[in-house]
């Protein structure tokens, strides 16, 4: 179910615009078109686009790893008045559909001069990194006994120290796991680039697979090709970082 199209994508990326459509479907490109990469990559400023992608991945990667470990450090190892109630709070906001602050985010982002610029798509990443990324590792950091803590403080240890010597290096499976959705969602990002961009020197991968398709037809074997080259950077962090991947979110469930 899930490899079927991962498999179509690349036997596409290899035929021509009549091999594609062949019924019934042809599995083995008969011959190889290995010229689509090349044409795929040059008809359009894909150089530019990886390095403007690779800009927002790197902020993006940054800003949530580091902002979203502290903030659950807050919620998991520090005492303060009406933590739980704020931590609620902000889980609530989970169910608020993305659709609905949308257009506020962007009214807001332009009355500040940032529209068209990468700032939008990069600056949230620093203000707690997401709800759901200060959930998962909320959950992994309750999950150290809180002896390392009490030792520490006895030693004269500060809480930035905790965070820094103990908490982080214990937990670098799920930090792990966090900068992997981080990439993932920042590199496979569309509709963010869509809203915020408006000149092609700006535009992403995403966008730039957009630009295969017009308004009356679709380079197919084109956008195949490029589809296939930009799903590989994926593949491969996903590879290398999976048995992290696995193991932080086998142990983010086990205290609650």
């Amino acid at each position: 179910m899930f490899i079927v199209p991962f498999l179509w994508l690349l036997r596409s990326s290899l035929m021509n615009l009549s091999q594609i459509f062949t019924m019934p479907p042809e599995w083995i490109p008969k011959p190889f078109q290995w010229d689509n990469f090349h044409r795929a990559l040059t008809v359009l400023p894909f150089g530019t686009f990886f390095t403007n992608t690779l800009i927002i991945v790197a902020g993006v990667l940054i800003g949530t790893v580091l902002t979203s470990s502290i903030a659950a450090f807050g919620f998991s190892r520090i005492q303060w008045k009406g933590r739980d109630a704020v931590f609620g709070i902000l889980m609530s906001s989970m169910m608020l559909p993305a659709a609905v602050t949308l257009i506020p985010s962007f009214l807001g982002w332009k009355m500040l001069g940032f529209y068209d610029t990468f700032y939008p798509l990069i600056v949230p990443a620093y203000f707690g990194g997401g709800i759901f990324n200060i959930f998962l590792l909320r959950q992994f950091y309750l999950t150290i006994p809180r002896d390392f803590d009490e030792a520490a403080f006895v030693d004269g240890a500060t809480y930035f120290q905790i965070y820094w010597r103990i908490i982080l290096p214990l937990s670098r499976s799920a930090i792990i796991v966090v900068a992997l959705f981080s990439f993932l969602g920042s590199w496979n990002d569309f509709m963010g680039p869509l809203i915020y961009l408006k000149s092609d020197s700006l535009f992403t991968l995403a966008l730039g697979l957009q630009m295969f398709q017009g308004s009356y037809s679709a380079q197919w074997d084109l956008l195949m090709a490029a589809s296939a080259a930009v799903v590989l950077p994926c593949v491969i962090v996903f590879l290398v970082g999976q048995r992290y991947f696995l193991e932080g979110i086998t142990l983010t469930g086990l205290k609650g």
